[in-house]
């Protein structure tokens, strides 16, 4: 069985998560890949702990499967000249460097397609292209300046995801917009130019947040675990921690009521609709939390899923790795002794796969530099 990207060859000269998360991807899909990497190395070969049995960062290990890994110097002109022979038989070549610093090594787009048309040439930057071109492209500055932290935390205290999603999300988008390129090579019979700044993907990934500020002019603030539209949608205090409940419609309330041994609530009128329910919000906290403690998470778990009602305990990551594990979900890969996550969509008949561990550093340098 074959995979979707059979015979596409990559070319990474990006660094650490969102374009070498691109490049992962497309390799998970059955893209063959070579990271090209500066004599020093990907930056996060540095970023530890935590390492595996080796020592080696797992943090390099999160987007840098499915790749071998060439040391070059693009200062030096011998290493330059091999990396755009690599570029001239290249389907998509990924990068993140500043604006105008593929200029400087005749690596851009305009160039790498003069010699080969077909290429689809994805670039990632922090800000973009104009005004925002010598701004640093870092994650945690961009969930700064970009909105995000302003809404996540408890009110008063902006914070950050736990996760570099700006970067994650960046890069999914690229993905999906460098296939598109893919696809539509095949009616252009050329390749193109793919360019996506981290902020614009921010913007996009806050979703309704972002819409309800186009919408109305209103400034979403930090809500903390609560949700700024549906009530009960947040974390609540059982007897032994924290559960979720998700009682997105009237419904679901009403079943929640009813577990909870309090159907009366469903037929409070401070609570029978969901906008009196957020409106109420305080008010109906304090009378959930007064049944909850009863019981401990678990126990509500249970109770509550039984009846309809989206409920779950806050867990550790170790935890969610069990619960995926019972559930019969098979997330975890081991090749050559490193664990990473599988690729979690699952194609029936060109499924991906995992052929090769993250790279060490010019692992594959002699046998590139000889072919």
């Amino acid at each position: 069985m074959g995979t979707a990207l059979d015979g596409i060859f990559v070319v990474d000269f990006s660094r650490v998560l969102a374009g070498p998360l691109v490049a992962m991807t497309l390799g998970d899909l059955g893209a063959e890949v070579v990271k090209v990497e500066a004599p020093g190395g990907d930056d996060t070969r540095r970023w530890l702990p935590p390492t595996d049995a080796q020592g080696r960062a797992s943090y390099h290990h999160a987007a840098n499967r499915n790749k071998r890994s060439v040391v070059l110097d693009l200062t030096r002109g011998s290493d330059r000249e091999l990396a755009s022979r690599l570029c001239e038989r290249a389907d998509v070549v990924v990068s993140n460097f500043k604006p105008g610093t593929l200029e400087r090594f005749g690596l851009d787009y305009d160039r790498v397609a003069r010699a080969n048309p077909g290429v689809v040439h994805c670039e990632i930057t922090g800000f973009g292209e104009r005004g925002g071109r010598a701004l640093p492209g870092y994650d945690p500055l961009v969930q700064a300046v970009g909105g995000l932290m302003s809404i996540t935390g408890p009110p008063g205290a902006p914070s950050k995801a736990g996760v570099a999603i700006v970067d994650v999300v960046t890069a999914l988008y690229a993905t999906v917009a460098v296939l598109a390129a893919l696809y539509a090579r095949r009616d252009l019979g050329r390749g193109q130019r793919v360019t996506i700044d981290l902020l614009h993907a921010n913007l996009a990934m806050l979703a309704n947040q972002s819409a309800g500020w186009l919408a109305s002019g209103e400034v979403p603030r930090a809500l903390g675990n609560v949700h700024p539209s549906i009530e009960p949608f947040a974390t609540y205090r059982a007897g032994d921690g924290d559960l979720m409940i998700g009682a997105g419609n009237d419904g679901q309330f009403a079943r929640l009521a009813g577990a909870l041994g309090a159907p009366e609530l469903a037929a409070d009128p401070r609570f029978r609709t969901n906008e009196l329910r957020v409106a109420n919000r305080g008010e109906l906290r304090a009378a959930l939390e007064a049944r909850l403690a009863a019981r401990t998470r678990a126990e509500w778990s249970e109770v509550l899923l039984a009846a309809g009602v989206p409920a779950g305990a806050v867990q550790t990551i170790g935890e969610a790795f069990s619960l995926a594990d019972a559930l019969g979900l098979e997330t975890v890969d081991v090749t050559d002794g490193v664990g990473t996550v599988r690729f979690p969509a699952h194609l029936s008949e060109t499924p991906a796969t995992v052929r090769r561990r993250p790279p060490d550093l010019d692992e594959h340098g002699d046998e590139l530099r000889a072919g």
